[in-house]
């Protein structure tokens, strides 16, 4: 497994959604979400499938979850602004 520090994780609707659209990602075979420790563990096909990685990274990123240390100042409010949408997004779909 691989295993990403990642920014914003609040609750389980924001692993609900960051495991969902995570899934989506062809050569993704497994996503654990730890909320407690801010992290994501991945289980790629490929272990060593840097494009993959790299698509898990940017899509993490786009809702609102960048790896962490990677934003700051305004870029960082964003970043939480759209984990926001994502964990409303997840507790609706929990329902």
């Amino acid at each position: 497994m691989i295993n990403l520090a990642v920014e914003n994780i609040k609750c389980g609707g924001c692993a609900s959604r960051i495991t969902s659209k995570l899934q989506e990602i062809e050569g993704v075979e497994k996503v654990e979400i730890h909320v407690e420790e801010g992290s994501v563990a991945l289980l790629l096909k490929d272990e060593c499938d840097d494009v993959v990685l790299d698509e898990v990274k940017g899509q993490l990123k786009v809702m609102g979850y960048p790896l962490a240390g990677t934003v700051h100042g305004l870029e960082s409010a964003g970043a939480k602004a759209k984990s926001f949408v994502s964990c409303a997004i997840g507790r609706m779909s929990d329902d």
